[in-house]
Formats: C-alpha cells, sequence, structure tokens
C-alpha cells in the first residue's frame, strides 16, 4: 500500500477541526505543506505537548505527507512564544537532515492564528478565495496531531487513541492521552472535579466551542480540549443562550458601529464578510436572502461576539442564522472577486491572545496543563460511526463478534467522503446502535 492507502485505512482524520477525512487531502498536489502548530484557542494545550515529546514521529510523519503531494517546500508555523519547542523542533530536523526542506516560521501570538485560511497568508503570503479551501492556492494545510496519526498510520497503526486537555475552574489540569470511545465523564473527573452539578463543560475552545448539553458521550478523533467553568461564568451564560434570544437582543442594541466587521479575520483578509450588515438585515427584518448571502464566509472564530462587540451583541449567531437559511434554500455565495487583498489595517487588527484570554475572564485559568500519564482504562468504549466530516461508517462486525485493538470495526460507504473506524480495545462487540459501535472489553 501507498501512503494514501495506509492513512484511508487507518481511518486518520483532521484532529481537531471538524473532522476532515485526512486521505482525501493527499489525493492531489501541492505546492506547500503547511503544518498548524498554532494552537490558537485560549488555554488548550496538547499540539504544544506533542510537538515536544514526540518531535521526530511529528516531522517524518509531516515529510511523509508532504512527499507524497508533491510539495516543493514544507513549513510549520508555530508561535514564536513556544521558545523551548521551537529549539527542540530545529535541533531535530536538522539532526533528520530536513533543514532543506521543512521551515519553521514563526508567528504573532494572535487569534485566530490557527485558522487554516489566516495560516496559509501567515505562511505563504497566498490567500485562499472567498467560500474556498487551501489546496486552490496550492497549499495543504495539517495539524501537528494528524502528522503523527500520519506517521502511525505508516508503521500499520490505525488511531485508537486522542490526547486532550481538561482544563478550565480546576484543582488539576492536565493534557492526557485516552482510549477513543472512553466516556467523557471519566476523562472529566481526571481533573479533580466529581460533582458537576454546578459546573458547565465547553467541548473544545473557549471561542469556537460548545457547550457540551450533557456529559454522557464518548471520545472521538476530533476531541480537542475540555474547558470546565462554573455555570455562572460569563462565559457559560453568553454560550448557552439560543438564536432566537440573541435576535431579541440584536434588535434592541445594535447601533451599527461596525467593529464586529472591522476586526473580522476574513474581512481583513479582504473577504466580502460583513457582519455589521448581517445584525442590520435582522434588524430590520429584511427578507432578501439574496442580500445576505456573505454570511456563508463566516469561520465562526466568533471574535465578533466574544470580543470585537462593544455591547456584547451576538454577530456570529446573526451570521450562522442566514447561513442555515441559504442552506434550506439550496443558495450558495458565488464570489466575483477575481483577485484578492488583505485590508490595510489588518496588521494593526490581530488581537493578542492574551488581550483575549483577559476579555473572555479565563486569564487565571491560563496555567500549564502538563501531559500526565494516566492510569483510566475503559472496560467499556463506544465509539462513533461519525465522527469525521461525510458519511457514517458502516459497522463491518456484528453483535457477539470479538476484536482486537485496531482491528476495523467500521467502514467508509463505497463512493463516499467518510473514514474508517477501529477498536480501540480488545473485547466483544455488545451492541450496535444508530450512531455507536459498543465494545466490552476482556
Amino acid at each position: 500500500m501507498n501512503l494514501l492507502d495506509m492513512v484511508r485505512e487507518a481511518g486518520v482524520i483532521g484532529a481537531g477541526g471538524a473532522g476532515f477525512p485526512t486521505h482525501v487531502k493527499l489525493e492531489t498536489k501541492a505546492d506547500y505543506i503547511l503544518l498548524n502548530a498554532a494552537e490558537c484557542e485560549p488555554l488548550l494545550r496538547v499540539d504544544q505537548q506533542l510537538m515536544e515529546l514526540n518531535t521526530d514521529e511529528i516531522l517524518k510523519g509531516f515529510e511523509l505527507a508532504a512527499r507524497f503531494v508533491d510539495a516543493k517546500k514544507a513549513i510549520i508555523g508555530i508561535k514564536e512564544k513556544h521558545k523551548r519547542v521551537i529549539t527542540r523542533l530545529e535541533e531535530r530536523v536538522n539532526a533528520l537532515q530536513l533543514q532543506d526542506y521543512i521551515e519553521i516560521k514563526k508567528m504573532p501570538d494572535f487569534y485566530p492564528a490557527g485558522d487554516e485560511q489566516v495560516l496559509v497568508y501567515e505562511l505563504t503570503n497566498r490567500i485562499v478565495p472567498e467560500g474556498g479551501i487551501p489546496i486552490q492556492v496550492g497549499c495543504v494545510v495539517l495539524n501537528s496531531e494528524t502528522a503523527l496519526n500520519i506517521y502511525n498510520a505508516s508503521q500499520g497503526m490505525s488511531v485508537t487513541e486522542k490526547y486532550i486537555t481538561v482544563t478550565g475552574d480546576v484543582p488539576t489540569p492536565l493534557t492526557v492521552k485516552v482510549l477513543i470511545g472512553t466516556p467523557i465523564l471519566e476523562v472529566l473527573k481526571l481533573s479533580g472535579i466529581h460533582n458537576f452539578e454546578d459546573y458547565a463543560v465547553i467541548d473544545g475552545g473557549p471561542m469556537m466551542g460548545p457547550i457540551l448539553e450533557n456529559l454522557d458521550g464518548f471520545v472521538t478523533k476530533k476531541h480537542k480540549g475540555f474547558i470546565i467553568l462554573k455555570k455562572d461564568h460569563h462565559l457559560i451564560k453568553k454560550k448557552s443562550l439560543n438564536t432566537e434570544s440573541a435576535k431579541r437582543i440584536n434588535k434592541s442594541a445594535c447601533e451599527q458601529c461596525r467593529m464586529c466587521t472591522d476586526m473580522c479575520p476574513r474581512y481583513l483578509l479582504g473577504h466580502s464578510i460583513q457582519p455589521h450588515k448581517m445584525m442590520r438585515a435582522i434588524n430590520y427584518s429584511v427578507t432578501d436572502i439574496e442580500g445576505q448571502k456573505s454570511a456563508q464566509l463566516c469561520c465562526q472564530c466568533n471574535l465578533c461576539e466574544l470580543f470585537s462587540c462593544q455591547a456584547g451583541l451576538y454577530p456570529k449567531l446573526t451570521n450562522l442564522h442566514y447561513k442555515e437559511m441559504l442552506a434550506k434554500l439550496n443558495l450558495r455565495y458565488k464570489t466575483t472577486k477575481t483577485q484578492l487583498e488583505t485590508r490595510s489595517m489588518r496588521e494593526y487588527r490581530r488581537l493578542p491572545s492574551k488581550r483575549l484570554t483577559i476579555r473572555l475572564g479565563l486569564n487565571k485559568f491560563d496555567n500549564e496543563a502538563p501531559f500526565t500519564k494516566t492510569q483510566l482504562t475503559a472496560k467499556t468504549v463506544a465509539i462513533s460511526t461519525s465522527q469525521h466530516v461525510g458519511a457514517p461508517a458502516v459497522p463491518a462486525v456484528s453483535v457477539g463478534d470479538k476484536v482486537e485493538v485496531g482491528q476495523t470495526i467500521g467502514k467508509t460507504p463505497e463512493n463516499s467522503l467518510g473514514a474508517n473506524i477501529h477498536a480501540s480495545i480488545a473485547g466483544e462487540i455488545i451492541k450496535i446502535e444508530k450512531d455507536l459501535i459498543v465494545i466490552r472489553g476482556e
């Protein structure tokens, strides 16, 4: 098998974003391949620790992917503040004799440096078209953990484990490696909190992560972190508001200051998105949905809601409202721009991460979350068949079957976008539901 086949068989997906199947990204040719090591969300610590602890494996996986897509250059984008990690990377790049192929580019510490379109511009000076993807400007983007999983796939290892940061208002912030399918509640308890009656949990980073509706779920390949905060924290209250309530608040107070637009990362790249116009449209009950198509350019970084708007309103939810309406009507934004240029003020409107963390009320929780080996072993795991972009995996096992670690238990439907799933423990298949395959350990 070539690398593409090995990555497909191993079920490698983007390890932290939407979960796009990685083998699809390798089916192309590119000028550049970029390693997204920016980890721009406050409080998350996975990528930086992986880069330090698994340096060689990540570099080798990155190089394998780069050579496969015929990239003329492989570039690692990492924030300049991570000096220790950068030193380690430089040492190992030289030791592996990759210094002429892999370049380490240091980035300022701003949000959202890890947005893939922002990253492409920062590292290559190319601007992804409106509504487009990086390959349209000759770039493939992977994150650090995905590169590690590509290396593991080249060694015949499937994706059965996940690295997760558990942090927030907790006694013991930490980063751990757990089996896919582990009950989320068991992972949360590693933080030292055992009674969650007064707490809420953000699934992912504080900017883009939603609040978990319940804690009874299971770890998937996409999970990156869990942020535990008291229910009365203003960030939890802000994220708990529903769209209808947000619409009423927006109508009562938006003064069209346009700060949501002027600070928007995609607008600053030259895209046509203007959240203040979406706010205007909803405030005046504009029914011409055609005029709101630019809402589809929103990357939902949440900067407009959680930092830019001085009145504490909800521009992102307004964009999302129009995106959902447009999707129902099967209407798509079509760009008329043949050439994009960044806005003149972009350099001065990149939001420092520390300033954002203070605004979010998280500065006292912005602590180390050191990688910790845990004795957490799941006796039963529940593995989702749809933990990736695309069609759910089709079960390749039946109730009563015995499985081994790494065995394929769900396959991508034929001629569909998707990813295989694998057993993370040895045991017996005891249940197959609509979205879960449950394994009881031996």
